[in-house]
């Protein structure tokens, strides 16, 4: 079975496009088929590639981002994938707020699959400015929603 699942966060050019990389390669080394994308709740970065700085935080722990582009979430993902996972939860409401009744059991907040990190949401870099911990955390839960998966 393939597990269909899209990261959403605000601009799509730091933590979802980040969990998209890192989830891919982690599910690649433990053999479990993925399809996985990400998007953005706004539709500022449409087209862009994620943000520099978070590029190269990732790119020193193995990750390549560079082939990424930011898109904007659509009603159309509900259908397309099985668990849509929010950073936030200013993004869930906004995903609550286009989700299809039928389908409010596919939204989950990411950090729900780390639950020891003490965090109920992925900290956007792009303001926080730390690059490194958004990385941390995105690499426990991507291990948390893995273990889930193959559970």
């Amino acid at each position: 079975m393939t597990h269909r699942i899209l990261f959403v966060c605000l601009g799509n050019i730091c933590r979802s496009p980040t969990a998209e990389g890192v989830l891919r390669q982690m599910a690649r080394e433990r053999g479990i088929a993925v399809t996985i994308d990400s998007a953005g709740t706004g539709d500022w970065h449409v087209g862009k590639p994620p943000y520099g700085p978070m590029q190269a935080a990732a790119a020193t722990r193995g990750y390549d981002l560079s082939g990424l582009r930011a898109r904007q979430v659509s009603r159309g993902d509900f259908d397309r994938f099985d668990l849509i996972l929010a950073m936030d939860t200013e993004n869930m409401a906004a995903l609550q707020a286009l989700c299809p009744a039928a389908r409010a059991g596919q939204l989950r907040l990411f950090t729900d699959f780390a639950p020891d990190s003490g965090m109920d949401h992925v900290p956007d870099p792009y303001f926080t400015r730390d690059f490194e911990g958004a990385l941390t955390l995105i690499e426990a839960a991507s291990r948390g929603l893995l273990d889930h998966l193959s559970a």
